[in-house]
């Protein structure tokens, strides 16, 4: 599961990179939903089906105190938390990804 900024475009080898892979590649939208559980538009990295490892962009990130708002599983649905809880929860890699 990746977390980035919506203003960036994820890099796969860098993602190949952060889980120490051969490859990586973004999964088909039929294949993310049923195994998150989530619909494409909506898909939160909290509360999936089965937990997954997580990566946030650590050029998506700023003060680790600040606020970010993540979605929250439903589109429209947000939730608002600190950058550190939010890695803190996940227990996430925080790497370059883009």
């Amino acid at each position: 599961c990746l977390l980035v900024a919506s203003d960036r475009e994820v890099s796969m080898k860098r993602v190949t990179a952060a889980f120490g892979g051969k490859a990586a590649a973004m999964l088909k939208p039929a294949d993310a939903e049923r195994l998150t559980g989530y619909h494409v538009g909506g898909i939160s990295p909290l509360g999936q089906k089965r937990p997954f490892p997580t990566a946030i962009d650590a050029g998506s990130l700023g003060d680790p105190g600040a606020e970010i708002h993540i979605n929250g599983g439903g589109r429209g649905l947000q939730i608002r938390l600190t950058e550190a809880d939010l890695a803190a929860v996940l227990k996430a890699l925080v790497v370059p990804l883009t």
